[in-house]
């Protein structure tokens, strides 16, 4: 696998999930799929790649790989906010399991893609 895939995964999911959110502002009308799930599945990435070049560049390391711990324990920490806590107190956010299972699959997503740099 060519080792640039993770700069082209990030702009992809960058622009893909502006161009829904924009598209939910203006309230056009999504598919179901794309309007309540794409965005869960692309957050964990988008996160998880620019922490991963922030931290390749702080360490000097342009080698250094995010543990699976440290993405396991991020898409934890998102599930628990955004799907336990918020739901609580803000009336936008609604607890749902698919997207706990969405930001898991981000993140496994994640770990092999960054492995395709090296």
């Amino acid at each position: 696998m060519h080792k640039r895939v993770l700069p082209y995964y990030f702009v992809f999911s960058l622009a893909t999930g502006s161009l829904i959110y924009l598209a939910q502002k203006l309230a056009i009308e999504l598919p179901v799929i794309v309007n309540n799930y794409v965005n869960d599945f692309l957050i964990i990435p988008i996160v998880l790649i620019v922490s991963l070049y922030v931290l390749r560049w702080s360490r000097n390391d342009a080698n250094y790989q995010i543990s699976i711990g440290a993405i396991l324990y991020l898409c934890s920490f998102y599930a628990v906010i955004f799907e336990y806590v918020l739901p609580k107190f803000h009336p936008r956010y609604t607890a749902d399991i698919i997207d706990v299972v969405l930001y898991f699959i981000g993140g496994i997503i994640f770990y092999y893609l960054q492995k395709c740099r090296l």
